[in-house]
This record gives C-alpha cells, structure tokens and sequence, in this order.
C-alpha cells in the first residue's frame, strides 16, 4: 500500500508538468519529468535494483530516497477515530543512515544516467491497536506515514560525493574504519558498513592491512 508520504514526495518532485504512474513496458514509473525518470523509494533499495538497473541502459533516472530525521507519533483508536494522543520518537537519523542501505544498491549505483537524491524529512507515524496474536508483538501496528517536513536534500552522482559525506579529508596518506568512526560518530559495526559501500562503489580502495583493520585510501 502506498503511504502518505510516498505521495506526497511523488507530487512534490513531479511538478505540475510531470506525468505519474506511467508505464514503460515491465515497469511502472512513479513520475516522468522531461526526459527524467522520478522513482521515490521509500522501502530498501535492495527492493528496485534490477528496475533501476534495466531503466538506466537507455533513460536518466532519478532515485528518491527519503532518510527520516525526526520521527512523530500519532495514536489513533481505530482507523476511523481522531488522533488522541502525540509525541515524538526519541530517536532521530541522520543522513549516514543511507549507507546501511546503499549496501544493497552498489552493483547500481554509480551511474552515468543515475541520479540518487536524499531527502532529509520529518515525518508522522499514524498508529492504530493491532489484533495482538502473540505476547511479544507490538500493540500498535503504523497504518500509515505523513510528510511533516523537508530538511533539504543532497544529490549524488559519483561515488566520491559518498565520500564526502563522513567528512574525512580526501589527501590524507591512509585509514582505517576506526578513523571513519570517529569523524562520523558512529560506532565501528557502523563505519564497517560505510567502508563496504565506499569499496564497492570505488569511492575508496583497500591499500594494506596491520593489527586495527583493513588500510583504505580515498580512490
């Protein structure tokens, strides 16, 4: 089921000039600008591999992918009823958060004719109780989720714009993921999973090994 916010970000990036739902032969495109493909991509990006891989032989697409920053949360009675009560998640994300799923994308991206847009939003959670069938499930099930807000958004096209944005400096000789995880503060498993994606898309080559880890360097 397409939620709010899927919608949302389809018209918004559409424009009034674009066309929605349009089918190009196996494949239905959210929205076609000029001689651009717009995919949003609210789920994995594992999900629409192959599409985008086929779609970008012979079209410029551009793959939105939504990175929520702030998380609130509406309760609802029943799907019908009015939100009673509101609050807001603890956690919030942060653009990094697009490296643990890139790691199912980099056999597609880069492209020379893919375009990936990240867009920082704020978002709402509508909740309604769940038929709860075991102990351990959650009492709430998310019916559905709304556009609240757009931060900005960063477009990338190279793998080197991956790089850029753990915020190490491109000249210096060497590092390790123990560096990647001090300048992005996130923990090692985390800054593991970055270098993952910036080997497998070339933004960074692998150049030795000693006792902390693997040895990288910008490509």
């Amino acid at each position: 089921m397409e939620t709010s916010l899927h919608q949302q970000l389809k018209l918004h990036y559409a424009g009034e000039a674009a066309n929605t739902e349009v089918v190009m032969g196996d494949y239905r495109i959210d929205a076609v600008r000029d001689d651009e493909l717009i995919e949003v991509q609210c789920a994995s990006l594992s999900a629409i591999n192959r599409k985008i891989a086929k779609l970008v032989k012979d079209n410029t697409v551009r793959v939105v992918k939504p990175v929520t920053i702030r998380t609130r949360i509406a309760k609802k009675k029943s799907a019908k009823a009015q939100v009673h009560q509101r609050r807001y998640s603890p956690k919030r994300g942060d653009v990094l958060d697009v490296f643990d799923d890139l790691i199912y994308f980099t056999r597609v991206f880069p492209h020379r004719n893919l375009i990936l847009e990240l867009v920082l939003v704020d978002v709402q959670q509508v909740r309604v109780p769940s038929r709860r069938r075991r102990s351990w499930q959650n009492d709430y099930c998310v019916v559905d989720v709304q556009l609240e807000k757009i931060h900005r958004s960063i477009t990338l096209r190279k793998a080197s714009q991956l790089f850029d944005l753990i915020g190490l400096n491109k000249d210096q000789d060497s590092f390790t993921t123990i560096d990647i995880a001090q300048a992005t503060g996130q923990p090692r498993w985390m800054a593991q999973k970055i270098a993952y994606v910036l080997k497998h898309t070339n933004a960074i080559t692998q150049v030795g090994r000693k006792k902390q880890g693997i040895i990288y360097r910008a490509a």
